[in-house]
């Protein structure tokens, strides 16, 4: 019994063919191609393709915080706007929104990064040590939250109202999102001076890093003086420090008393 062709051997008799002369192969059975069936193959209706509905469009939070911070008139309804703001995702995994602390009729207003387990337990800004070291530092130059007089007392909140997870540092688009809230809360609050503690918040304020190198030079945003400070958690690690932060408040005195 002879074996099938393998495919070599059938491609060199195929190529002898053509070599021959051959330009058409034929079948066993002959076909008559002007043959016409009975019924036309009917052609299948095209399914018509499910109406999707337009995604909708998307809503820039920087925007959205801007269209809320506007509408607010006092601190009231400016921690009422940014409770109802729901594009920071860190709302989801705090337990309280940390508005302020203080007098809000301060000459002095202070900016921290963002709230700590401490605060996030309290609802309020700079309650943990380094709040308590915060307090101590305001009280060398006879200033302090709980000061009952305008001049004696300081005002303060944060960039960020929501405990990162972890306490990480917020990412931009966060702080991003968030700083039409803050600049409303000083156009409201209306301070003489602020003070920005740490990188995050020199960030949102002032659009700079390097909390190191900026610290005591002063500078302005949202109209005011501000003044760059390292953040107590900071002086906390590194104690050396806490001599260049003593010579910031009595800068900041100055300017007190130069206004």
């Amino acid at each position: 019994m002879e074996s099938a062709l393998d495919y070599h051997t059938a491609r060199a008799l195929l190529e002898w063919q053509i070599e021959l002369g051959a330009t058409e192969a034929m079948l066993d059975a002959p076909v008559n191609r002007y043959d016409v069936p009975d019924k036309p193959a009917r052609a299948k209706p095209a399914v018509a393709a499910e109406a999707v509905a337009p995604p909708p469009p998307k809503v820039d939070p920087v925007q959205a915080a801007r269209d809320l911070a506007a509408r607010a008139n006092d601190l009231d309804s400016l921690q009422q706007a940014m409770q109802s703001f729901e594009m920071c995702d860190l709302k989801r995994g705090a337990r309280s929104l940390v508005f302020s602390d203080g007098n809000p009729a301060a000459r002095v207003m202070i900016i921290g990064e963002a709230p700590g387990r401490d605060e996030d337990r309290a609802g309020k800004p700079f309650v943990g040590r380094a709040g308590h070291l915060l307090d101590r530092m305001f009280a060398g130059i006879d200033m302090g939250r709980a000061a009952s007089l305008s001049a004696k007392s300081i005002y303060i909140t944060n960039v960020l109202p929501w405990r990162p997870p972890q306490n990480r540092d917020p990412k931009a688009h966060e702080i991003a999102m968030m700083v039409p809230f803050l600049q409303r809360h000083v156009e409201i609050v209306a301070p003489e001076v602020i003070v920005v503690m740490g990188n995050i918040a020199c960030e949102a304020v002032l659009g700079k890093r390097s909390i190191t190198r900026l610290r005591g030079q002063w500078d302005q945003a949202f109209g005011k003086p501000v003044l760059p400070m390292c953040h107590p958690a900071y002086l906390l690690r590194q104690s050396h420090a806490k001599r260049d932060a003593w010579a910031d408040l009595l800068s900041l005195q100055a300017k007190l008393r130069e206004i």
